[in-house]
């Protein structure tokens, strides 16, 4: 799959690194270097200085099992090596690597299972690819490089699925590898049970955050809650040791990006950006992914960041008070309203009411079946919307024919669902 080949780079420290530079590295026109690039590899940013008894724990780190074409070599490359076409390699296939990141078999399942029905809801696609990140991965990289025009035009699951027909979406399904909780996976372990919990944590975060500032953008937003760490698989494979021995003595997010950019001269968000762009994502998507522990962020990453940071709350894990305070400033929350987000997050819904299906009804039926939902006799109805009670039971005849409902319960049920009452 095409993409980008360079990488930003970071500019050679003499102390631990903590700004990441977006300008392509320079090298002279007869070095190896340059004669590195030509071979269209990964150009790699450098890295600070490692102690000496840190790079020698790393180096010696078991590799973990990749897909066909494993990786060779040991730890983390030697300063020499820095700009050489061996670290180069081990960020392609690290890229590589990725495009076989399994889905999680239920979600695979439950998708390809709304895909033979001949009728199914766009946000009962939606939800179903929003569970699970290699889902939400493919059908975006899918509907991003769907022909030359459609790159970087899909920022959300809803405009993907609208890209793609029934028959792209099922082969693709079809072609995911899964994994299952009880049947870890000899190349993944248990990483993509890890990654997938924190992230749909994150989302859930994200988005109860977005919800109370009343943001536009909430499912872009979504889809990239799902894919921020996505950086972070690119390092496992590349660096033999990551995140483990990386992020020894860090607790909380910002002591571990800072660890990673100090070890290795570049950090998961920097990753995640570049393989997102490689794949063909839209630059919205890859820049909050790039950004979404700065503290400069704005918009999305904003959000993400705080997002993130309440997900790690939720799960236990250390969290700066500092930092998310700071991080609800930014997004317009003051304490209260932060306090309030972290007592409801943990019984919130997992999953909000999608809106994408144009609702059949006219709306004075969508009046009628309202007050039906709220447990209004005919009469009543009748009087509240000034109709005869014929007038209702004709509308409610046409409402269960339009929905597909037999009684008025499963009508109310359909409506609900679909967010049309």
């Amino acid at each position: 799959m095409k993409g980008p080949t360079t990488v930003p780079s970071v500019s050679t420290p003499t102390a631990p690194a903590s700004r990441v530079s977006q300008t392509r590295t320079a090298v002279p026109s007869g070095s190896k270097a340059a004669s590195a690039a030509r071979a269209k590899q990964v150009t790699v940013p450098t890295r600070a200085t490692v102690p000496a008894r840190r790079l020698r724990a790393v180096e010696s780190a078991p590799a973990p099992e990749v897909p066909s074409g494993a990786r060779s070599g040991t730890g983390l490359p030697t300063p020499a090596d820095q700009y050489g076409t061996g670290r180069a390699q081990r960020l392609t296939k690290a890229f590589t690597a990725l495009e076989a990141f399994p889905a999680l078999a239920e979600s695979r399942d439950r998708l390809e299972g709304l895909l033979t029905k001949e009728q199914v809801a766009t946000a009962e696609l939606v939800s179903a690819v929003e569970s699970d990140v290699a889902l939400t991965l493919r059908v975006l990289h899918a509907a991003n490089n769907a022909n030359p025009g459609s790159q970087g035009r899909a920022d959300t699951v809803v405009s993907a699925i609208e890209v793609l027909t029934t028959a792209e979406l099922a082969t693709l399904v079809s072609s995911l590898r899964t994994f299952d909780f009880f049947e870890h996976s000899g190349v993944w372990d248990t990483a993509p049970e890890r990654f997938r919990l924190h992230a749909l944590a994150t989302q859930h975060a994200t988005d109860a955050v977005a919800s109370e500032v009343g943001y536009e953008h909430r499912d872009r937003l979504t889809a990239t809650s799902l894919l921020h760490d996505v950086g972070k698989l690119v390092l496992m494979h590349a660096y033999p040791g990551y995140p483990s021995l990386v992020h020894q003595g860090a607790t909380t997010p910002e002591q571990r990006i800072h660890q990673e950019r100090r070890e290795l001269g570049v950090d998961h968000t920097l990753m995640g950006g570049v393989f997102a762009r490689r794949w063909g994502l839209p630059s919205s998507i890859a820049s909050g992914i790039e950004r979404h522990h700065s503290p400069e962020a704005e918009g999305d990453a904003a959000l993400l960041r705080l997002g993130d940071m309440l997900a790690h709350y939720q799960q236990g894990t250390p969290v700066s008070p500092v930092e998310m305070l700071a991080g609800a400033r930014t997004v317009g929350l003051g304490p209260a309203k932060l306090r309030s987000i972290m007592y409801d997050l943990p019984s919130a819904a997992s999953m909000r009411q999608r809106h994408v299906d144009p609702c059949p009804l006219s709306s004075r039926e969508v009046g009628v079946l309202q007050r039906l939902a709220e447990g209004k006799v005919y009469k009543q109805i009748a009087h509240e919307l000034n109709l005869s009670t014929s007038t209702v039971r004709t509308h409610l005849h046409n409402i269960y024919g339009k929905l597909g409902a037999v009684d008025r319960a499963q009508a109310v049920l359909i409506a609900s669902e679909r967010g049309w009452l």
